[in-house]
């Protein structure tokens, strides 16, 4: 048995090694980073962006009644169904003609920053920059998408639960759809002092608007650019700088 024992040679750890798979932060970060892909990676990050947002909208908007609640954890995270005819964050404007008017507006900047973000990806641009734009894109995109349709292919949710594709039509027409907003996050709820000016003794909730995901991703997008604004625009400064240095002021 010892002689046998003796013969078996026991395998080195360094024989078998680990698998290491990437953590979903470096995974993320060499998607947002990597000088590769400039075309597929702007093109996934509005997919995806887009794909998320409706599906979670449409199914809040098929199970859910007007006002109803959820709550993920406690009554700081909850899912509030509402609907809302303006901006992001559910703010409002003007009626029937300023909902008209937002609709064609947003479809107009969303063209523009459409071409932005092709001018960017064709210049092969900062990567990081273009994952930015292309957030910004596609949650107007997704708000915009409520406007045109949800008003043609839903039933009112005002008393019951909304249908999709009624017999009898949508609640709206083209371009007059509502948007349809569920995060809620009321964090910290107190009162203002009574000393405070204009809001004295009132109610403070935050965060009090109810957003979708389309706002997440705008809101992302727009953060994103503030905290590394330095990187985006500084290489830009720099060249501009050097240009006009570099040019020979004419003699007399």
């Amino acid at each position: 048995m010892s002689a046998l024992s003796a013969s078996v040679v026991k395998p080195k750890a360094s024989n078998f090694p680990m698998l290491k798979f990437p953590s979903p932060l470096t995974v993320f970060s060499y998607f947002c980073i990597s000088k590769t892909a400039f075309v597929k990676k702007p093109l996934l990050i509005v997919t995806l962006v887009l794909l998320i947002d409706q599906i979670i909208k449409i199914y809040v908007k098929t199970h859910f009644f007007l006002g109803d609640e959820y709550h993920l954890a406690g009554d700081w995270a909850i899912i509030h169904f509402t609907e809302n005819n303006g901006m992001a964050y559910g703010m409002e404007f003007g009626g029937d003609f300023g909902k008209l008017f937002l609709s064609v507006f947003r479809i107009i900047a969303v063209a523009g920053i459409g071409y932005y973000l092709w001018k960017l990806t064709k210049d092969k641009e900062d990567s990081l920059y273009i994952s930015c734009i292309a957030l910004i894109f596609a949650g107007a995109v997704g708000n915009i998408i409520d406007s045109a349709f949800y008003g043609i292919i839903f039933s009112d949710s005002g008393y019951e639960v909304a249908k999709f594709m009624p017999e009898e039509g949508g609640y709206s027409s083209f371009l007059h759809g509502k948007v349809v907003d569920m995060f809620y996050f009321p964090m910290i709820q107190g009162h203002f002092p009574s000393w405070f000016p204009f809001w004295g003794s009132e109610e403070f909730v935050f965060f009090r608007p109810v957003f979708n995901f389309a706002d997440f991703a705008i809101s992302m997008g727009v953060a994103l650019i503030i905290i590394y604004q330095k990187r985006f625009f500084s290489k830009k400064e720099e060249l501009t700088t050097a240009a006009g240095s570099s040019e020979i002021p004419p003699t007399i």
